[in-house]
């Protein structure tokens, strides 16, 4: 693994990158509110992925490089994730040479930040894991504008999400899209379905090389 320091407009941001430029595709993927990049959803994409021959980035945003323990608002998370994609992906940079599909993706408001930049960065698609559809106890605030902005844009979209997240069960994300893929857990998912997060993956991903 490499980590490299990408400067962003609102401070730098860190990238944990696996794999080379003989990749089958790009993952770059982001971490939610909490003050973690250890997550069960977030280590289970990112080690079944690079398995699978896929150059993974797992990002941490600047927020969270600069140690603080408040997630910062949705305008400078988008503007530092496009910030990175554009680093990683730029003329000369590590990832700008690897053929194959770009997956953008992330966990809860990692995921609302991937859907809502995914056109921006050119993505091929979009993956959301435990994406925060409404605050829990109320339904009637929906996040469905974000999570459908890359499928207007054509690109496919899956969600990973925990059969009793009290931010959106599957069910509800499934009125939305047709391709969720419900797994033991609420908004946390647990260890015990790992293995579920991986295969629901590691087959999104190998259906965008089909």
């Amino acid at each position: 693994m490499t980590v490299l320091d990408i400067p962003t407009p609102v401070g730098p941001a860190r990238v944990h990158l696996t794999g080379s430029r003989r990749a089958r595709g790009v993952l770059v993927l982001g971490h939610g509110a909490g003050p973690s990049i250890d997550t069960v959803d977030l280590t289970a994409t990112r080690q079944a992925l690079a398995a699978d021959g896929w150059a993974v980035a797992l990002v941490e945003q600047p927020w969270l490089v600069a140690g603080r323990r408040i997630a910062a608002r949705p305008p400078v998370l988008d503007a530092a994730w496009v910030a990175v994609v554009a680093a990683l992906r730029g003329r000369g940079a590590a990832l700008a040479r690897v053929p194959g599909p770009l997956l953008v993706a992330g966990r809860s408001a990692g995921a609302r930040v991937a859907c809502r930049t995914a056109v921006a960065v050119s993505a091929d698609a979009v993956l959301a894991l435990s994406f925060p559809l409404h605050p829990p106890g109320r339904p009637g605030t929906s996040r469905a504008d974000e999570l459908l902005a890359p499928v207007k844009a054509g690109l496919p979209v899956g969600v990973v999400q925990g059969l009793r997240d009290p931010f959106g069960t599957p069910a509800e994300l499934a009125a939305y899209l047709p391709r969720v893929v419900p797994v033991p857990g609420t908004h946390t998912i647990p260890v015990r379905a790992a293995d579920a997060v991986a295969t629901a993956v590691r087959q999104f991903a190998r259906d965008l090389r089909e």
